[in-house]
């Protein structure tokens, strides 16, 4: 059992055998040609990855930004080497897998016009996804670029490193500030919260 979880990929996969024996034994695999079935797979995988994305964006603006001034100057490079970039790998691609489950989701369920319209009865969820939308952009075109200066992985002048870092943490924060009412907006939409 321990080889299992000293390998994330074979987590992962234990993981993922783990939900097939539940679905097996739940008889789901027999829903599979059903259009609802598809309909929660997607809202499943958009959850997945929302989660990954904003468990990123709160990890960085509740532990990793706090905690930097802490921590002493000779071990800051194994933040900024090692710990941000993966960090930010998984962040920027869970944010664009949130926006692309998210917009498939509405395809399927046949509202995306509708709630990105912010049309009566679907205003909650066209505001999450309007929200949603403006923190991914942040999160490719504000944040990323910012933070390969902040990281050293483009190179630039010390004034325009620093520069680059602050705009990225508070685009960051601007972020977290965001991901609050999306949040609610995409539960109040079920449940008649907003």
């Amino acid at each position: 059992m321990g080889a299992i979880f000293q390998s994330l990929g074979r987590t992962v996969i234990a993981g993922i055998v783990v939900l097939a024996v539940m679905l097996a034994i739940a008889g789901s695999f027999g829903k599979m040609g059903e259009h609802a079935y598809w309909a929660f797979f997607m809202r499943w995988l958009h959850v997945l990855s929302g989660v990954m994305w904003i468990g990123l964006l709160w990890y960085f603006n509740f532990v990793q930004i706090p905690s930097m001034p802490k921590i002493p100057d000779e071990q800051k490079p194994a933040v900024g080497k090692v710990i941000a970039p993966t960090a930010l790998f998984w962040f920027r691609w869970a944010a664009l897998a949130t926006v692309v489950t998210g917009l498939l989701l509405g395809w399927m369920n046949g509202y995306i016009v509708q709630a990105l319209s912010l049309q009566k009865g679907l205003h909650a969820i066209g505001i999450g996804m309007w929200l949603g939308l403006l923190m991914a952009f942040n999160v490719w075109f504000i944040i990323w670029p910012n933070q390969k200066k902040a990281l050293g992985i483009v190179t630039v002048a010390a004034e325009e490193k620093a520069a680059a870092a602050r705009m990225a943490m508070l685009t960051s924060r601007f972020n977290t500030m965001l991901s609050i009412p999306m949040l609610y907006c995409m539960v109040a939409q079920q449940n008649g919260g907003l």
